[in-house]
C-alpha cells in the first residue's frame, strides 16, 4: 500500500534533486548536466556581491516574519471571540465567510486588491477622501507595498488557522470550564487559564511549522501584486530566481540562490523542531 506512495515522493521530491548540480556549474542546456563545466562554488560567490541582494534577503525575512507573527495571533484571537458567540447558525456564517478568500487564487486576489486599491477608482482611497485625505499608491509606494502584502496575505489565510484553533478550542475537557466556574473564574479568566493552555500544543505545532517559512514570503501573492517601483523593499528570494532564471535564463545562478534558501530553511525547521521539543515536549516522530 506505501509503494505508489514512496514512488511518487521518489519520482517528483528527491529525483529532481539531481539538478542541484546545476548550481555548481556553468549549465548549458544543450550540454545537459555531465558536459557542462563544472565551476564550483563561482556562483555563490557571485551571489554574494550582488549588490541588490542584501535588500532582497531583508525584504524576504521581514515581510515573511511579519506574516508568520500576524498569522499567528490574528487567528487565535479571532477563534477566542468566535467561541464565544453562542449562535451556532451565526458563527458557522462568520466561519464560512472569513474561510472563503482560502479558496481563491492569488490571481484573483491580485485582481480584487488592485482595483480595491487604485489610487484613483479604489474604494478605499475613495474613503479616505471623505476625509481630506489624498490618494495613496498602496501598490506603487515602497513604504506601503510590504504592509499590503502581509494584511492581504492574513486577510486570505486567517480563516483556515481559525479553524484549526477552534478544533483546539473544542477538545478542551469541559470539566476544567466547570471547575474554573465553581472557583469563581469569569469568561475573561477562563480563556487565560482554561482555554489558552489547552490551546498551547496545536500553537507550538503551528509556530514550529511556520519557523521553516521565514524565507518563504510568498512567490505568488509578490508576483501578482509587485512592480519595478516597489522593488527596494518589496522584491523577495523567489521573486529574484524569476527574474534571474527563467526571464535571464542564467539557470546556474537562480538554481543557486534556491539552493541557499532551501539549506538555510532547512537549518529553520531543524532549530524549530528541537525548542519545540525542548520547550513544549513536542514530538514528530
Amino acid at each position: 500500500m506505501l509503494l505508489p506512495g514512496v514512488l511518487f515522493v521518489l519520482a517528483f521530491c528527491y529525483y529532481p534533486m539531481t539538478g542541484i548540480a546545476i548550481a555548481f556549474e556553468h549549465f548549458i542546456p544543450t550540454k545537459g548536466f555531465f558536459r557542462s563545466e563544472w565551476v564550483g562554488l563561482e556562483h555563490f560567490r557571485y551571489l554574494f556581491q550582488l549588490p541588490n541582494f542584501g535588500s532582497v534577503l531583508r525584504n524576504t525575512v521581514w515581510i515573511a516574519t511579519m506574516k508568520i507573527v500576524l498569522g499567528l495571533v490574528v487567528p487565535i484571537l479571532f477563534a477566542l471571540l468566535l467561541n464565544e458567540v453562542r449562535r451556532t447558525a451565526f458563527k458557522r456564517s462568520v466561519q464560512t465567510m472569513v474561510y472563503l478568500p482560502h479558496f481563491l487564487s492569488w490571481v484573483i486576489l491580485g485582481g480584487v486588491l488592485i482595483d480595491i486599491l487604485s489610487p484613483s477608482s479604489g474604494i478605499v482611497n475613495s474613503f479616505l477622501g471623505y476625509f481630506g485625505l489624498g490618494p495613496v499608491f498602496f501598490l506603487g509606494d515602497e513604504k506601503w507595498f510590504p504592509y499590503v502584502l502581509v494584511v492581504s496575505d492574513i486577510w486570505k489565510e486567517f480563516g483556515f488557522s481559525t479553524i484549526v484553533f477552534l478544533a483546539a478550542i473544542t477538545s478542551i475537557n469541559p470539566t476544567l470550564y466547570e471547575a474554573a466556574v465553581m472557583d469563581g473564574a469569569g469568561r475573561i479568566k477562563q480563556t487565560i487559564h482554561v482555554t489558552l493552555p489547552g490551546m498551547m500544543p496545536i500553537i507550538v505545532l503551528m509556530l514550529t511549522l511556520s519557523l521553516g517559512n521565514v524565507l518563504n514570503a510568498g512567490f505568488d501573492q509578490v508576483f501578482n501584486l509587485y512592480s519595478p517601483q516597489v522593488y527596494s523593499t518589496g522584491d523577495i528570494i523567489d521573486t529574484l530566481v524569476y527574474r534571474i532564471g527563467l526571464v535571464d535564463a542564467q539557470y546556474s545562478l537562480a538554481t543557486a540562490v534556491g539552493l541557499f534558501k532551501s539549506v538555510i530553511s532547512l537549518i529553520l525547521i531543524t532549530i524549530s523542531y528541537t525548542l519545540a521539543y525542548r520547550l513544549a515536549n513536542y514530538r514528530i516522530f
